[in-house]
């Protein structure tokens, strides 16, 4: 649409959109700067690097997430991921994994709720069949463990609560692995190992840890019990 003035101009001032500078607080606050995609990357990064070993392949993946700090030295500072680099000597699965650092590290940037990035990845299944992790976890593929990793990082720098049982729970849990130890005291089973050899896959937590007890399935990670 054309405006026509019809006044003389006596002074002007340059517009700037919001999208090109950091976001920053709503609430009154201007000096509080959130994640932005136009936030810009600092000389140093503070990164972790996480081992993942596959039964896969015989080489390891090390994926490496760095983290921006914003607001530093303030009571607003806050850590968020930026970037994300996968490294390995196995070359078979080269492409895709720079495209998926570009994309994940993408995401990063953008701010706001990343978390739906674990449940996106963790969902991925290898039609070739997944494996258990050390520990009896289940991954239904690579990617899902990569899902697996950024979860953990983002529990590390309090992004997201641990996922765990309550106290109750727990104590349940307990009280169940405890009687579960107790009646197999003196046979062949060894008792105190991570979970039971020939222990189930619980299709609650992905661990394999469901044991029959008292004629009911139960999870000896979760508590999840088929009795309820």
């Amino acid at each position: 649409m054309t405006i026509k003035i019809e006044k003389k101009i006596v002074s002007f001032s340059v517009g700037r959109d919001d999208a090109e500078t950091p976001q920053r607080s709503a609430q009154g606050d201007d000096n509080i700067i959130h994640m932005h995609e136009k936030v810009a990357r600092p000389e140093m990064l503070f990164g972790s690097t996480y081992k993942i070993k596959t039964p896969l392949s015989e080489h390891a993946l090390y994926v490496t997430i760095n983290d921006i700090i914003l607001n530093q030295g303030t009571p607003h500072e806050i850590r968020r991921p930026f970037e994300v680099f996968i490294n390995s000597k196995n070359m078979d699965h080269f492409q895709w994994i720079v495209a998926l650092t570009r994309i994940i590290s993408a995401v990063f940037r953008k701010g706001g709720d990343i978390s739906f990035l674990v449940e996106e990845l963790r969902s991925v299944f290898d039609p070739a069949g997944g494996y258990f992790k050390k520990g009896g976890k289940y991954m239904p593929s690579l990617v899902a463990e990569i899902g697996d990793v950024i979860h953990s990082h983002l529990v590390m720098i309090g992004m997201l609560k641990v996922e765990s049982p309550d106290a109750h729970q727990q104590r349940l849990i307990d009280e169940k692995r405890a009687q579960y130890e107790e009646t197999i005291r003196g046979s062949d089973a060894q008792p105190g190992g991570e979970f039971p050899e020939g222990a189930q896959l619980c299709k609650k937590c992905g661990t394999k840890a469901m044991i029959q007890m008292d004629g009911c399935m139960t999870c000896l990670n979760c508590g999840d019990s088929k009795c309820g």
